[in-house]
């Protein structure tokens, strides 16, 4: 779900349900979450559905986890294999959601 969805249903602008969400938290079993939290960044295409970016982030940390050490994939690389599996995302996405997970590029990943 994006704040785009939201301010559509209750009929407000998107930069006010943004500020209002930014200010709230939520208490739940699992403990304390800003209500941001429950909101994806974005969506990205994932075969002929929308998906949040969130499940590309976590397929992209799986893909990173289970890389070889020795020759560990480059953005291109990983661009390639999130295609191949349906994840329509660019080579900069996949730079940005490295960045973002704190994931090192492949020449500072590779392990001897």
């Amino acid at each position: 779900m994006i704040l785009k969805d939201i301010a559509e249903i209750i009929k407000m602008d998107i930069s006010t349900v943004s500020r209002i969400v930014k200010s709230k938290v939520a208490q739940t079993d699992f403990g304390i979450f800003p209500l941001r939290y429950f909101f994806s960044e974005s969506t990205i295409k994932k075969d002929d559905e929308l998906v949040s970016s969130k499940v590309a982030k976590n397929y992209l940390q799986e893909i990173v986890n289970k890389e070889d050490k020795s020759s560990p994939f480059s953005d291109e690389k990983l661009e390639k294999i999130l295609n191949e599996n349906g994840y329509k995302v660019a080579r900069r996405t996949i730079s940005k959601y490295r960045e973002q997970l704190g994931i090192p590029a492949a020449r500072l990943r590779k392990e001897y």
